[in-house]
């Protein structure tokens, strides 16, 4: 038995949005009153063509000034409402454009002087069971840093954090890698009510590149509020041997924040991926994200 009706099954059309942001312009991806946010001007300029309210769904909420290149949403409307997106062509025979254009061209009326800083990159029908948010099977970020050893390309500053010590990559790796699996993170996240802190770290990696930049891929079946900053916080501290490689890992296992516990600056964090399963399989993956997300689950299994 289903909890949640198919669009389907309430004769709407479900659609799936891929997007990119520039997110230093924003207050985060999530509607705040008074605030500019991407869910925000999104919405906007739905409500626009549809001349109704619109509700987006995403993958994985952005804060304040993080960027996005795989961000994945998705929105309900009526047959007619697609069909008129479209301009009258049939998606199904006939690929077109028409929607990418029509949303893209809204959003340069609702973002004004700061057009181009939010991109619509692909929009379609999407599969039957598809969840933005509950289908996908992982989420993947990556974060710059250019350290004491690097020499800055100020082309680059708005997207790279300019670090002013050394770091030993080795080290953070070190550090990193006790963290990966099943896990509670705590101890770096910023906790919300009646939601768990139980996640899969799946990858978790420094690499210096040839510029000398170290980048960091990260990637996990969800991550909490504030939890990859976080984490690139404390790397900071082990990676200029101020803590132990073993630091991290003592911290998640104690569940500790304290005075030590500093987020990373956003604006060097972008969103990268999400993967989904095959389509037969994106309702179950729904289904079963539903249920081991739910406050109520005292034991949880991976992902």
């Amino acid at each position: 038995m289903h909890l949640h009706l198919s669009p389907e099954e309430q004769g709407l059309v479900r659609l799936r949005l891929d997007i990119a942001y520039d997110g230093g312009p924003f207050s985060g991806w999530g509607v705040q009153p008074q605030r500019r946010t991407v869910q925000g001007s999104l919405e906007a300029a739905f409500a626009l063509i549809l001349r109704r309210p619109a509700r987006l769904t995403v993958a994985g909420r952005t804060d304040t000034g993080v960027h996005a290149r795989g961000q994945v949403a998705h929105i309900d409307l009526t047959e007619g409402e697609w069909q008129a997106l479209n301009r009258g062509q049939d998606p199904e025979t006939v690929p077109s454009l028409a929607p990418q254009r029509r949303i893209n061209g809204a959003l340069e009326r609702i973002l004004g002087d700061l057009q181009g800083s939010i991109q619509v990159l692909r929009v379609r029908r999407a599969a039957e069971g598809f969840d933005a948010r509950f289908s996908a099977l992982w989420r993947r970020y990556s974060y710059r840093i250019a350290d004491g050893c690097t020499v800055r390309d100020p082309l680059q500053r708005a997207h790279t954090l300019w670090f002013n010590d050394a770091l030993d990559v080795t080290r953070m790796n070190a550090g990193a890698a006790p963290l990966l699996g099943l896990g509670d993170f705590k101890a770096f996240a910023k906790p919300r009510e009646g939601s768990t802190t139980i996640r899969t770290l799946q990858q978790f990696k420094f690499t210096r590149q040839d510029d000398g930049v170290i980048n960091l891929n990260i990637q996990a079946d969800a991550f909490c509020h504030n939890m990859v900053r976080a984490l690139v916080g404390a790397s900071l501290r082990v990676g200029r041997s101020v803590e132990s490689e073993a630091w991290m890992r003592q911290r998640q296992l104690a569940g500790l924040r304290d005075a030590k516990s500093v987020l990373a600056s956003a604006h060097p964090l972008v969103f990268e991926q999400v993967a989904y399963p095959d389509d037969a399989q994106l309702r179950q993956r729904a289904e079963l994200t539903r249920a081991r997300r739910a406050p109520e689950s005292s034991t949880l299994t991976p992902l």
